[in-house]
């Protein structure tokens, strides 16, 4: 399972899961994975964002994936985990975690397994998907970290330094 069908053009994505559907990001951005751990939370912030999370001495915002993407939030189980990613926005690079029900797979994606994310028209808003890609009979959903949060949250996030 994963890792296969790579060609030396393919890129590798961990994948995710939300609510029983596959997401992919960027293995090249992961920079761990940890087991769900409380989070110190900050007043005013959005309800998606879930706190701060210390790092080996670098506080870390946490957003969970679940409730930015608007679907319903469950109990935190012995599957969630964080995956913290390396975010560029603006010219800047920072560290933020993203909550997930768990992690899935790490796959080999070439160019000829993206399809075109959907255009639904302009009341929604899709421009964090980077494409769809098509994985051992499974359709994944392969996501532009960058455009999944903007650059106004992300300064709001930051702010709890």
């Amino acid at each position: 399972m994963g890792l296969g069908s790579a060609g030396a053009d393919a890129d590798q994505y961990l994948t995710f899961m939300l609510n029983g559907e596959e997401y992919g990001v960027d293995i090249l951005r992961v920079q761990e994975i940890k087991g769900w751990i409380p989070t110190t939370r900050i007043p005013n912030t959005p309800d998606y964002i879930r706190g701060v999370m210390n790092l080996r001495g670098a506080i870390v915002p946490i957003i969970d994936m679940r409730l930015r993407f608007a679907m319903p939030a469950i109990e935190y189980t012995a599957t969630t985990v964080v995956i913290v990613l390396k975010v560029h926005s603006d010219g800047v690079e920072r560290t933020i975690g993203f909550v997930v029900d768990a992690v899935s797979d790490v796959y080999n994606v070439s160019a000829d397994q993206f399809r075109a994310a959907p255009d639904f028209g302009a009341h929604v808003h899709t421009d964090f998907i980077r494409a769809l890609a098509t994985v051992e009979e499974k359709m994944v959903i392969l996501l532009d970290i960058d455009r999944l949060v903007s650059a106004e949250q992300l300064d709001a996030a930051a702010t709890v330094h």
